[in-house]
């Protein structure tokens, strides 16, 4: 072999990635977590609770029976009140989350353009975030007609910090050395915006639009709770319907659901996240 072909045959052999491969332990941990979960739940509903309590957290078959594996018994009893009630919740999160994407990443480009805006305006997103939704309650009825509105502007609230803080340490984490180059080539700030900033932002945009898409769904069902006309409508509303009545098994299958949905959100956003960025992103690679 020639010293040329010594030097450059590592740099043209293609390495596989093993990191994009799934092992038997990857899909065991989750398995034995799962079974773990359930023990517990088994423990907690059968031994650990007294007789007369157990009725608040029916045991696991308990819930498949009455919670899932009936359609519709009576009033809003069955999966059928559930699952409509949870795609209510589902577009009131989608349609919030969509609403703070726009606003979120649009003020987080006007921050990042301006250092006395950024200035002037982080602590009021601090203090929207810190704030508890709760008590906005009544002031939001007050000032605001519509239920569907107020629920909306719920999931605005809770879901906007962490897509504005992302997309602003994203948009102001560009390499200064790449900066330095734009300016030296006389590019206009829509053209560093665009070719520099978004891209460089990407991985930190896409953490925050998955934080967001989770608290998204908590604000829908927060929102159900509070915000609610002329009958239950949304899978926080049922939520509360089923407490009040004591209807065990029926208020674990609805919580579980909501949970899912969430996950549902999360793993979707993480997907598009690995098909966006790809694989030049550290956040993207193994070890």
């Amino acid at each position: 072999m020639s010293t040329a072909n010594a030097i450059t045959s590592p740099v043209e052999e293609v390495i596989p990635d093993k990191t994009d491969r799934f092992s038997f332990v990857d899909y065991i941990g989750p398995i034995i977590v799962f079974v773990a979960f359930i023990a517990v739940w088994y423990l907690l509903s059968s031994v650990v609770l007294p007789e007369q309590k157990r009725f608040l957290l029916p045991t696991p078959h308990k819930v498949l029976t009455d919670g899932f594996f009936v359609w519709h018994s009576g009033e809003r009893r069955g999966l059928q009140p559930i699952l409509l009630s949870l795609w209510d919740s589902a577009k009131i999160a989608l349609i919030g989350l969509s609403i703070t994407i726009v606003v979120g990443m649009s003020l987080a480009v006007l921050m990042s353009s301006s250092r006395w805006l950024e200035r002037a305006t982080w602590p009021y997103l601090v203090a929207i975030q810190s704030a508890p939704v709760l008590a906005l309650t009544p002031l939001i009825r007050a000032l605001i007609d519509g239920t569907r509105t107020q629920r909306l502007l719920v999931v605005v609230l809770i879901a906007m910090f962490p897509i504005v803080s992302n997309t602003l340490f994203g948009l102001l984490s560009a390499d200064k050395s790449q900066h330095e180059l734009f300016t030296l080539q006389g590019a206009s700030k829509w053209t560093r915006l665009v070719k520099l900033q978004f891209p460089a932002a990407l991985p930190n945009i896409f953490v925050g639009l998955r934080i967001s898409a989770g608290l998204a769904v908590i604000g829908a069902v927060v929102g159900d709770f509070y915000f609610r006309q002329g009958g239950v409508v949304g899978i926080g509303a049922q939520i509360d319907v089923y407490r009040n009545r004591l209807w065990g098994a029926e208020l674990i299958a609805a919580i579980i659901l909501a949970s899912t949905l969430g996950l549902v959100v999360f793993l979707f956003f993480g997907w598009v996240s690995r098909r966006a960025i790809g694989k030049w992103h550290i956040t993207t690679r193994g070890h």
